[in-house]
């Protein structure tokens, strides 16, 4: 789903029109199903634990856990690969993470991308116990045991988190599972770049968004050569009827028509997004029909071969 100079598209979870009402939940098994059909190559997962009444966002703490919800879509389709957006490391045991993904790894080969972050969500710290002010230490902390827990054999570990000697995670993940930095993660662009798969980033117009782009590949190429790491970016989207309505701003994306949007996508892809998120909840038509829009009128005018 990730190729130099082309770019993918993505749904978040869930599905559905809510915008400032609690997300429901339903039809979320179908409507995974129809983004597959439809040719979207991803469904990416939130990770927030409780409600916080003065965020934002409606969805907080109003679905699923990540992995589980993630893991039951999973098993209700085929081929769609699935991601978390993003996984807040110091929230969760790095031993517990290890073992959950690459059990999902083994039951869905090839299908999980892991999105990694520091988190922002201070009631979920305070709930935990976790000073939200170090998230940054135990980001890294947390990233280094997982991963020699997740691919070393018998590896000597101790840290803060617990150890490990004479002992193996098992099943080890078959494949490399895709690890992308999101955010700054608390740490600096060059262990971003150093660390991850790839890079995913918050909503900028392109002209912005380029320059975050250009500064990124630099310093991949300072640690991996002309390695490609791809770059994500979602985009809240309320797709207007009028095929021809030109964008108007919302809260970091765009109300706009398809017409425009296939030219404003392609502006995106050509200063090196590679992968797009959708967000649908501000839509006002039935998230189905925008979803066949997107699927039989914007997609294909991205050539993925």
């Amino acid at each position: 789903m990730l190729k130099e100079n082309k770019i993918s598209f993505g749904l978040t979870i869930p599905i559905e029109n809510y915008d400032k009402e609690t997300p429901t939940m339903k039809h979320q098994i179908e409507r995974a199903q129809l983004a597959e059909q439809l040719g979207f190559h991803a469904l990416w997962f939130q990770d927030v634990l409780l409600e916080d009444p003065t965020f934002e966002d409606p969805a907080t703490g109003q679905i699923f856990d990540s992995l589980i919800y993630l893991t039951y879509l999973a098993s209700h389709t085929s081929t769609i690969q699935l991601g978390t957006a993003a996984l807040v490391m110091p929230l969760r045991h790095p031993l517990r993470t290890a073992k959950e993904l690459a059990s999902i790894e083994r039951l869905f080969p090839e299908r999980l991308m892991l999105g990694i972050s520091s988190g922002d969500r201070r009631k979920d710290f305070e709930g935990l116990g976790i000073p939200i002010m170090e998230r940054g230490e135990w980001f890294r902390k947390t990233f280094d045991y997982f991963k020699r827990a997740l691919y070393q054999e018998f590896p000597e570990v101790e840290t803060d988190f617990g150890k490990l000697y004479k002992s193996n995670l098992v099943p080890k993940p078959t494949n490399h599972i895709p690890t992308f930095m999101t955010g700054y993660c608390q740490q600096t662009l060059d262990w971003v770049a150093e660390h991850g798969d790839g890079w995913m980033f918050y909503p900028q117009r392109p002209e912005q968004q380029k320059k975050m782009i250009q500064e990124y590949r630099e310093k991949v190429k300072k640690y991996h050569g002309d390695a490609f790491r791809p770059f994500f970016m979602p985009l809240p989207l309320e797709l207007a009827e009028d095929p021809n309505q030109q964008a108007e701003k919302i809260p970091a994306g765009y109300r706009i028509g398809r017409k425009p949007l296939i030219d404003l996508l392609e502006e995106y892809r050509g200063i090196g997004v590679n992968h797009m998120m959708f967000g649908l909840s501000k839509n006002k038509r039935p998230i189905t029909e925008v979803m066949q829009e997107l699927g039989e009128e914007v997609l294909p005018h991205f050539s993925f071969n």
